[in-house]
């Protein structure tokens, strides 16, 4: 089988028109039919000026198989999540790629109940399958049935706040020229919000960069924004807006970690004695605050397939990851880009803190060193070394994903990329910065001795 480039672990991501294009997005409908026997596929689509020609050969290629292909325009990965989930939908694809750079696009695979097609769960046999078609996507623009759920998905939205408990905040909302207004949008009406809008018209040559607030240079222009306009919060999204980023009334950026904790808190109020997950790159915390709250943390390897997996087989009702990626077992186990801020405002209006309140604590009682990336020539060598330097001193080890030891007041995780040769380290410590700093130089210093 030769390889295509643009099939990675979890979806399709590459570089257009070399790596991914519209008769690859072609075969890959015929071979989507194949494989799941599908009838009935929703397609969504972000907002580069790529992702229309790649959704009409998809949408041809189904066809040609004997698919109706209804079509949800421009949405959110969140929505064709939703879309997969309803009565008579076989799947949903999502043309999108997210926060990757300009000349990127890719495809987001799911089938009936938003069950994700990745790496394990048949992604390998569509490459297979589309690298030994020879078909080219036909000229001519798809046929397909306009569909729009967004009304009902609007409504599941809010099924998980208290309308009527909410306070009159005000929220900046920054969807990064990506479509992730269209949403706030139509839930303008029946929130007591007022949402001061930052880079809200969808426009795909991305007049103020490509959204991805995940990066310190793309914060300060929503952070700024909150500060000038007095808002309760801010939230940004990336480009397909399946992820979050808050923002405190002093415009201060909140590390996903912390946002794990105040989401199962707020999770476990509505579903007591529940199971939670998290990953275990920063843990400390999301354990903590889950006991406390009468839940079980559960721990799992890094990775939406894992995650929802895992979500599944213990019926979790929450699973978050400290990359911002946050999902709910009544959203079909998928992750979602806006149940979170909701779950926050509800949080703010119950309890009339204020966010900086919220985490404020919590940050102090665990600071982190933020995800620092290394690139190495061998990730098993170095990962061997740091193992061999301190696990004699170890309460614990553990090796879900990468690997992880704990001291009496400091702990961390080293875990290698899945695509490059990059190790990824984060450390956590017991109220001591400084021990913190010192810890975090030390494992950085031996993982650079041992890539010489």
């Amino acid at each position: 089988m030769s390889h295509l480039a643009c099939f990675k672990a979890y979806d399709i991501r590459g570089r257009v028109p070399d790596e991914l294009n519209p008769d690859i997005a072609f075969r890959l409908g015929i071979a989507y039919v194949q494989r799941f026997a599908a009838k009935r596929v929703a397609l969504g689509r972000d907002i580069r000026h790529s992702s229309l020609p790649l959704l009409n050969a998809l949408a041809q290629g189904l066809q040609s198989a004997g698919v109706e292909v209804l079509d949800l325009g421009l949405c959110g990965t969140e929505e064709t999540y939703f879309a997969s989930m309803q009565p008579g939908v076989d799947g949903a694809i999502m043309v999108t790629a997210s926060h990757n750079p300009m000349d990127y696009n890719g495809m987001k695979l799911s089938r009936a109940g938003a069950v994700p097609v990745s790496g394990d769960s048949g992604l390998r046999e569509l490459e297979s399958e589309v690298s030994r078609m020879t078909q080219r996507a036909p000229a001519a623009a798809a046929k397909m049935k306009a569909w729009n759920p967004r009304a009902d998905y609007v409504q599941h939205l809010l099924s998980y706040v208290d309308v009527e408990r909410l306070k009159p905040l005000r929220i900046l909302v920054n969807p990064g020229n990506g479509p992730a207004g269209l949403v706030i949008q139509a839930l303008q009406a029946k929130l007591p919000f007022q949402f001061i809008k930052l880079h809200d018209t969808p426009d795909g040559d991305f007049p103020n960069g490509i959204p991805n607030p995940m990066l310190v240079e793309n914060q300060g222009v929503t952070s700024q924004a909150v500060r000038e306009h007095k808002a309760d919060f801010g939230v940004a999204w990336d480009g397909d807006f399946d992820r979050c980023f808050l923002f405190d009334e002093a415009g201060g950026f909140i590390e996903g970690y912390y946002l794990v904790g105040l989401l199962a808190e707020a999770m476990l109020c509505r579903n007591p004695g529940a199971k939670i997950i998290h990953d275990p790159r920063l843990t400390w915390n999301t354990v903590e605050i889950v006991q406390k709250n009468g839940g079980i943390p559960v721990q799992c390897k890094t990775g939406h397939a894992f995650i929802k997996e895992r979500m599944r087989a213990e019926n979790a009702v929450y699973g978050g990851e400290v990359s911002a990626h946050h999902y709910f077992r009544e959203f079909g186990y998928c992750d979602n880009g806006n149940i979170p801020w909701l779950l926050v405002a509800g949080l703010l209006s119950e309890s009339g803190k204020r966010l900086s309140e919220l985490v404020g604590d919590r940050i102090r009682k665990y600071p982190t060193s933020g995800e620092i990336n290394m690139k190495v020539t061998d990730i098993a060598a170095v990962l061997h070394r740091v193992e061999k330097q301190y696990l004699p001193q170890a309460l614990s080890v553990d090796k879900t994903d990468g690997l992880s030891l704990e001291f009496s007041d400091w702990r961390f995780n080293l875990r290698g990329s899945n695509t490059e040769s990059v190790l990824r380290l984060n450390v956590e410590s017991r109220q001591n910065r400084q021990i913190l700093e010192e810890k975090t130089s030390a494992v950085r210093a031996i993982c650079a001795q041992s890539n010489h």
